[in-house]
């Protein structure tokens, strides 16, 4: 530790019993650009510069790919007129914040699709293959993305999407922040052995097919404070967009308990109208168990 201290990559505060150490902040910079015009490969380039030159392959690739799907979402999809860049490092890891000064991602999400909340917005970026223009975009960025990266959250309004690849969960979150716009938060350690093509491949199906077939879907996502899923209304919304995948796993983590009237949408009667698209429960407490059974017999 003494050694780290004198390499000026950790600093030490307080003493005996009350010593701390933490890592030091070796440089960061700011960017600020006009959205009109801006192409988002040359401002890479720009910001790239100022990133540690050691960096392994697979780490730059992942910051190349997530700063220009975040780039170009602002610029295409933001309707605000600029985007500023803040980036940070550490000797362990690299942290970027993309901020953009729009209307915001899930006001935006939720305004095209007519949902009824900006948290349902969110749901509908957890399961992927989302986006407000279809005709130039295939909606895919911020989901593939938010699985490369160590840490990855949006702040949007009044509303937090994380997700962090130590527990492979998606959280959401409220908070009254006063926020405009989007802000996205990156980080990534140095040391990750993750590629972006382990990524693609994770959802890829088994037969070769390179293109974006399957997806993770947290279930609790849908909640909206103490509401439980009963209705086939919520199962619906649920559903939404499934179609467009061969294999969607369901993700109950959190989840105690599900209406006859919910299960039955998710499991036996869209399954009977989408044969080609396979469901995949995991993590079913025992409650959530007994009534998915209940619909297969």
């Amino acid at each position: 530790m003494r050694w780290l201290i004198d390499q000026g990559w950790v600093e030490a505060k307080g003493n005996t019993r009350q010593r701390t150490y933490h890592l030091v902040t070796l440089d960061s910079r700011s960017f600020r650009k006009a959205l009109e015009g801006l192409e988002e490969d040359r401002f890479w380039q720009e910001v790239s510069a100022v990133l540690p030159p050691d960096l392994p392959e697979n780490v730059r690739d992942i910051w190349q790919y997530g700063f220009t799907e975040m780039v170009n979402n602002a610029i295409d999809h933001s309707e605000g007129t600029e985007v500023s860049v803040d980036v940070g490092y550490t000797a362990a890891s690299i942290t970027m914040w993309i901020t953009d000064d729009g209307v915001g991602i899930f006001k935006k999400i939720q305004r095209e699709l007519g949902l009824a909340d900006e948290r349902h917005a969110i749901l509908e970026l957890a399961k992927g293959k989302l986006t407000t223009d279809p005709d130039n975009h295939t909606g895919e960025g911020i989901f593939f993305a938010s699985r490369m990266f160590d840490d990855y959250r949006i702040f949007s309004g009044e509303v937090v999407y994380s997700h962090q690849s130590v527990n492979e969960e998606d959280w959401v979150m409220e908070m009254d922040s006063g926020l405009t716009g989007t802000h996205v938060r990156m980080s990534l350690f140095n040391a990750t052995k993750r590629t972006s093509e382990k990524v693609f491949d994770e959802y890829a199906s088994e037969d070769g097919d390179y293109g974006f077939t399957k997806t993770v879907v947290p279930v609790r996502l849908l909640k909206h404070g103490p509401e439980k899923l009963v209705s086939r209304s919520q199962a619906k919304r649920l559903l939404a967009r499934f179609d467009r995948f061969r294999t969607v796993i369901l993700d109950f983590e959190g989840i105690n308990e599900i209406g006859q009237a919910f299960a039955d949408e998710v499991f036996r009667v869209f399954p009977g109208h989408h044969p080609d698209v396979q469901i995949v429960p995991i993590k079913m407490c025992p409650r959530v168990q007994k009534m998915y059974r209940r619909t297969q017999s």
